[in-house]
């Protein structure tokens, strides 16, 4: 069995303008330079949902990158995940996030339990970008050397949860707990 992950990498913002490309794009950089993953991006306002579902069911991990709007998550992420059930079953998903003061955590929070209900696994590790706006004036990260550390045990456990889970769902399908 290969090591390498197949990691669906979800836009959690669709407004006009948003930071979302800045902050994804970045997180797909650092994906790519473990060359333990292969990446599917999933933008809800450019990815028709068959292709959504196929990039979700063929994934191993998910990496969801999410705003922090108003003390949650925004709409169109709660509707992309609401939208699918079978695909999120026993797999790992990590969170990027980003906002004002508080980096997006309450969104994090919120998203951990909904993900729990679709019988994914959250991981304990994440990234967060306080005061998003003046973080990302470039396309890197003011303090790219904090962000690149927490992003790399991210993914590292990110990685271990998937090669488990995808072990594990193929010994026993997960629609026989589930």
């Amino acid at each position: 069995m290969t090591d390498t992950v197949r990691v669906a990498l979800i836009y959690g913002s669709t407004r006009t303008g948003r930071l979302c490309d800045k902050v994804a794009g970045w997180a797909a950089k650092q994906i790519a330079r473990t060359g333990n993953f292969a990446i599917e991006t999933i933008d809800p306002a450019a990815t028709p949902m068959n292709e959504i579902r196929e990039g979700l069911a063929a994934s191993d991990a998910i990496v969801v990158v999410t705003p922090e709007y108003n003390h949650g998550y925004p709409a169109p992420l709660k509707q992309l995940i609401d939208s699918f059930n079978t695909e999120w079953h026993a797999k790992p998903v990590a969170f990027v996030s980003y906002g004002g003061m508080s980096g997006g955590i309450r969104a994090v929070e919120q998203l951990r339990q909904v993900f729990v209900e679709l019988h994914a696994m959250t991981v304990r590790d994440g990234v967060t970008f306080p005061n998003a706006w003046q973080q990302f004036e470039t396309e890197t990260p003011q303090d790219s050397a904090r962000a690149e550390r927490s992003m790399a045990v991210m993914l590292e456990r990110l990685h271990w949860w998937a090669i488990a889970l995808r072990i594990a769902r193929t010994a026993t399908p997960y629609t026989i707990a589930a």
